[in-house]
């Protein structure tokens, strides 16, 4: 089953990437902790320019897979390319001066530091010395986000919705080609989500290739072109939205459940 999964997705990437190849691709990544296995044999190919939705239960591998991706992990077996280039063995750093870069599921901002200079120092530490160019993708950054109007308030000052913000420009101020969003839209209501989704696809317009985790669904249905589930480290679907929600094995891994 695995296999003809596996076998599945890479049959559809190769149908629907564009000719250069897929911006973002891992093969056959494993990713052990100690005795235990997180992630088996995933294969995923982004090509530039989607929106591609990861999906999945807690404790599908999801955020481990991004950690993988990134660099902050390293696998078992498989490799991770990037450009077409192996990254496998480069540093998170390195990648993301790349331009492979993540936020997290829970923002934690500088927060004794203003909201300027927590942009700024993502900047800084993804264009070198220039603080001039780093000045610059500091000020795009947050001029994307609507966060120019509290660029002096502290870290700690921040409510949920600004702290997203302010770790989504900390992730443009690097100047990102492909961006991992992790479970940016948790926690908001309806109305910031929307807000959110809209600098979102915004950027996505813009270029930026962008794979994101969403456990809020229908959030992610309006913005991906593509779902991919992940479940017990493996993955299980991978097509359109209507197509994955619509797979049983995926209602399954929702604990036997529909998921709207």
């Amino acid at each position: 089953m695995t296999a003809a999964v596996r076998d599945a997705s890479r049959s559809w990437a190769a149908g629907h990437l564009a000719e250069e190849g897929p911006v973002l691709a891992a093969c056959d990544v494993s990713v052990s902790f100690g005795a235990s296995r997180v992630l088996n044999d995933v294969s995923l190919e982004v090509r530039a320019g989607e929106l591609v939705g990861i999906i999945g239960p807690n404790g599908a591998g999801k955020t481990t897979f991004f950690g993988t991706l990134v660099g902050a992990l390293h696998p078992v077996t498989g490799t991770v390319t990037f450009e077409g280039v192996d990254v496998t063995h480069q540093s998170m750093a390195q990648r993301c001066r790349h331009g492979l870069v993540r936020t997290h599921q829970i923002p934690r901002p500088f927060n004794d530091m203003t909201v300027f200079e927590n942009v700024f120092v993502a900047a800084v530490n993804a264009h070198g010395s220039s603080r001039k160019v780093a000045y610059q993708y500091a000020i795009e950054a947050l001029t994307h986000t609507d966060m120019l109007g509290v660029a002096n308030r502290r870290g700690k000052e921040l409510g949920l919705l600004d702290r997203k913000r302010l770790e989504l420009s900390r992730a443009l101020a690097t100047e990102p080609k492909v961006l991992l969003l992790d479970e940016i839209g948790g926690g908001l209501s309806e109305g910031e989500s929307m807000e959110l989704l809209a600098m979102i696809r915004a950027l996505n317009d813009r270029g930026i290739t962008i794979v994101w985790i969403e456990h809020m669904v229908p959030l992610l249905r309006k913005a991906a072109g593509r779902f991919v589930c992940l479940h017990q480290g493996r993955i299980i679907a991978d097509g359109s939205p209507d197509e994955v929600m619509a797979d049983p094995t995926v209602t399954s891994a929702y604990l036997g459940g529909s998921v709207k």
